[in-house]
């Protein structure tokens, strides 16, 4: 027995959709992990510091061994010195950590699941601008009662996209590049039919 996505327009049409992908438990350890992968995939890494090997300077001897009252030096590269090396640099690395494609999909599983049964989750195929102008994506999202959130298209839509720019509470994304960030922390999530579809089909 399927489930079905209501309609963001009042008295629409709901879409059903399969209950081995949008009526799945919610599995918090499991989300909790994907989104955290998600943000260290994110991370560049690009950070890097010199050893006393790489920074300029040294060479000869500062002072000699003893005699000088001051400390025995060696080298003015020596981390102790200011303009020395660092006794453990850092160095460029990637942050990013495996997750199972299994675990991913059933993570985008329990994240809709739970977005559908909290009613955060609506299918509106009108949803696209005719051009791409501001004003006019904003009177179709208020005429759905969406002021801050998620709209997953199948296929990205040049007038959706540059219509949607600047409201800064709505970011648009297609079901193939839409991340459990956006998912989690969207008030509302309108798909397009075909979008449903897709995820239906792609976390099966």
């Amino acid at each position: 027995m399927g489930l079905q996505i209501p309609s963001a327009v009042d008295g629409g049409t709901p879409l059903e959709v399969s209950e081995a992908v949008f009526g799945r438990d919610y599995n918090d350890s499991l989300v909790h992990q994907l989104v955290v992968a998600y943000f260290a995939g994110a991370r560049s890494g690009t950070k890097a510091q010199k050893t006393r090997s790489e920074v300029s300077g040294g060479g000869a001897k500062p002072w000699r061994q003893k005699g000088s009252g001051r400390a025995r030096a060696g080298t003015t590269r020596s981390p102790l010195w200011r303009t020395g090396g660092v006794t453990f640099a850092a160095r460029p690395r990637s942050y990013e950590q495996k997750l199972n494609k299994k675990m991913y999909r059933a993570a985008m599983r329990s994240i809709l699941s739970e977005l559908l049964r909290q009613g955060r989750l609506y299918i509106s195929d009108d949803i696209h601008p005719s051009a791409p102008k501001t004003k006019e994506l904003l009177q179709k999202l208020q005429g759905l009662g969406f002021k801050r959130g998620l709209v997953v298209t199948d296929a990205l839509d040049e007038n959706l996209f540059l219509a949607a720019r600047n409201l800064q509470d709505v970011l648009v994304c297609t079901a193939s590049s839409v991340n459990p960030v956006a998912l989690v922390h969207s008030e509302k999530v309108i798909l397009t039919s075909q979008a449903a579809k897709q995820l239906e089909v792609g976390l099966a």
